[in-house]
């Protein structure tokens, strides 16, 4: 069947600006880190966009690497942008990132001009597009000048290849040289994108304040510690879930009944907001108005629907507030 987007879809989504731009993003932006590559169900995927598309979710982030395997969630974009929405480019924030292992040799990875220049190349290669808005460097690279590497940004915005430019995973003290660098070039930081949850608030120690002083966005990925912040964990661990495989964001060992504790004191707090444990954690991440957008990832559309609803109820009280900081204290980078 031919898509038609939701005629309603921009009625009861939030926007906001991001930064001192003229751009603005959702206040949720869908991630295609998982569930969106060739070892997964092209037709789930594609019914994901669609139904995000018709709730209002604009902004859908990417990597060069993103899978698996590395390449393939940009190919199925791709395929899906010309399948659904050739008509509809202009109404959408396509965003993609270089920086992890791409390809064999002393070229494929971090911060060089060559890498990052080429993997872009690559990028709007595999998803058909004659640009993206938005290109971040993925990591910072500590052989690589800092110089060096936002030249390779401002290079790939003055050849139209990009609208913005953004970071991701960067430090304080990093993220400010890469403005200072940018801002010189004439070519602003848009955006910088990292890590945030209940769980882990490291970017409260100085980043959040230097992103609004330099009027540069934000836009925070993993708001529900990689599940964790969800039901799934409450009874322990899943076998099914990630934590019971393999992963270098969150481990077995990490979820202890300590931790599992924890969520399920969250959970009482959040049933007491009338939501479920993910929509409050995506609305304390919006809470403050610090971050831009959320990221959210899933792998159904109920989930993606659970997830928009948190919009709903973005307020919280002082008391709830110190409630969850006395619930969480000593829990901090745990689900970095």
């Amino acid at each position: 069947m031919v898509y038609k987007p939701n005629e309603q879809r921009y009625e009861s989504m939030i926007y906001n600006r991001c930064g001192k731009s003229g751009l603005k993003l959702p206040a949720l932006s869908l991630g295609l880190w998982h569930n969106f590559g060739g070892e997964d169900v092209f037709e789930n995927g594609r019914s994901l966009i669609r139904r995000a598309f018709d709730l209002g979710i604009t902004h859908f982030d990417l990597a060069n690497n993103y899978g698996p395997p590395p390449g393939s969630a940009e190919e199925n974009f791709g395929k899906i942008l010309r399948q659904d929405f050739a008509g509809f480019r202009d109404e959408m924030i396509i965003s993609t990132k270089a920086g992890y292992g791409m390809w064999q040799g002393p070229y494929g990875e971090w911060g060089s001009r060559k890498y990052l220049v080429s993997s872009l190349d690559q990028s709007l290669n595999r998803m058909g597009l004659d640009y993206v808005d938005i290109f971040y460097h993925h990591r910072p690279d500590p052989d690589t000048p800092l110089e060096e590497t936002m030249m390779a940004l401002d290079h790939v915005v003055k050849q139209g290849k990009a609208l913005y430019v953004g970071i991701s995973n960067y430090g304080v003290e990093e993220t400010k040289q890469a403005i200072d660098i940018l801002r010189k070039l004439g070519t602003p930081l848009l955006i910088h994108q990292p890590a945030y949850s209940m769980f882990n608030r490291w970017i409260e120690e100085g980043l959040t304040s230097l992103l609004q002083e330099e009027g540069t966005g934000c836009i925070a990925f993993v708001p529900l510690a990689q599940g964790l912040l969800t039901n799934r964990y409450l009874n322990g661990v899943p076998t099914d879930s990630r934590a019971s495989k393999a992963s270098v964001f969150l481990n077995r060992e990490d979820i202890t009944e300590e931790v599992i504790q924890k969520v399920q004191k969250l959970n009482v707090l959040a049933q007491q907001r009338d939501q479920s444990l993910a929509q409050m954690a995506i609305a304390w991440v919006l809470r403050e108005q610090k971050v831009t957008s959320c990221l959210i990832g899933a792998s159904k559309v109920s989930q993606l629907e659970e997830n928009v609803t948190a919009l709903n109820n973005l307020d919280f009280s002082s008391e709830e507030l110190n409630i969850i900081d006395q619930i969480l204290i000593g829990a901090d980078r745990l689900a970095d």
